[in-house]
C-alpha cells in the first residue's frame, strides 16, 4: 500500500524517550518500519518503551546529556543516522526576579545546549545521511506566547527556535533538513508532578478552542512527518500543534 509517511528502511535517533512525547514518537516510528536508537536518563523508563517498540533491530542508549563526556560516547555507539530526534527536556518554573545561574545552566543544559552540541557532533562524525532529517521539540511557549513563571523554559525554548533557522541554512546544500514541532499543552508526566492543581489544569484547559490539552501521540505524528520523505521540501519551519491556542 502506498504510504508517503513510511519510514521503513531509516534510523531514527530519539533522545528524551523514556516518557512522554519522546515515547509516543519512537513506538509510532517503529509502527512505521524505522529502527529505532532510543536514549534517556532513567534506565528502567527506557527500557519500559523499548519493549514497546515493535520489529527488530532496535536499541536503547542509557545516556544523560547534561554532560559531555556522555554526549561524546553515545555519538561513538550511533549506527548512520536518517533522523534525528532532539526531545529530551525539561521544565522548572520560577519567576523571573528569583532566576539564578544554577537555575539557568539546569533548563538551558538540557533544553538548548545539549541537543545543539548533540547535533554538532553527529554531524562532525558524519552519522547523518545525505536527506536525513533533524527534528526538534519546541515549544508555544518562547516562540508565540508568554506564560508567567515559565521565563526560563521559554528563553530556552526560544533559543531552539533561532537555532533551527539557521542550522536549516548551514546544512540543506549537505541535504539535511532541520525542523522543529511546537506543542502548546500536551498531557505528559510534567501535569503530574503536582505543581498545578487539577482545578487550574481544568481552567487552562478551557482556554484552548478544543477545550482539551493535546497528547503526545498527536506531536509525534507531526514528527514522523518531518522525518519521512513527505517533507523533502520542508526545512527550517516549525510545525504548531496547539489545538488552535495561538489563533486567539
Amino acid at each position: 500500500m502506498y504510504n508517503p509517511f513510511t519510514l521503513e528502511s531509516k534510523t531514527i535517533l530519539v533522545t528524551g524517550a523514556s516518557s512522554g512525547i519522546g515515547r509516543s514518537t519512537a513506538i509510532e516510528c517503529s509502527k512505521l518500519g524505522a529502527k529505532l536508537i532510543i536514549t534517556g536518563r532513567n534506565a528502567e523508563r527506557l527500557k519500559e518503551t523499548f519493549l514497546m517498540l515493535v520489529g527488530e533491530g532496535h536499541q536503547n542508549i542509557e545516556a544523560d546529556l547534561s554532560d559531555d563526556a556522555q554526549i561524546d560516547e553515545l555519538v561513538e555507539q550511533l549506527p548512520n543516522l536518517n533522523g534525528l530526534v532532539n526531545n529530551a527536556g525539561l521544565t522548572e518554573t520560577i519567576l523571573t526576579q528569583f532566576v539564578k545561574r544554577e537555575n539557568i545552566e539546569k533548563v538551558l543544559g538540557i533544553n538548548t545546549i545539549a541537543p545543539i552540541l548533540l547535533t554538532q557532533k553527529i554531524l562532525k562524525k558524519k552519522k547523518i545521511s545525505c536527506g536525513g532529517s533533524i527534528v526538534f521539540t519546541c515549544s508555544i511557549s518562547g516562540t508565540c506566547v508568554a506564560v508567567g513563571g515559565n521565563v526560563l523554559y521559554s528563553t530556552s525554548k526560544g533559543a531552539i527556535h533561532g537555532f533551527v533557522k539557521n542550522a536549516a541554512l548551514d546544512l540543506a546544500v549537505k541535504g539535511i533538513r532541520v525542523n522543529e514541532v511546537c506543542p502548546g499543552m500536551i498531557n505528559t508526566s510534567i501535569l503530574d508532578r503536582g505543581k498545578i492543581g487539577e482545578e487550574e489544569l481544568r481552567i487552562e484547559a478551557s482556554k484552548y478552542p478544543m477545550k482539551r490539552f493535546g497528547n503526545p501521540n498527536e506531536v509525534s505524528y507531526g514528527i514522523i512527518y518531518l522525518l519521512s520523505d513527505a517533507s523533502s521540501f520542508v526545512t527550517g519551519t516549525g510545525i504548531v500543534i496547539d489545538g488552535g491556542f495561538t489563533l486567539q
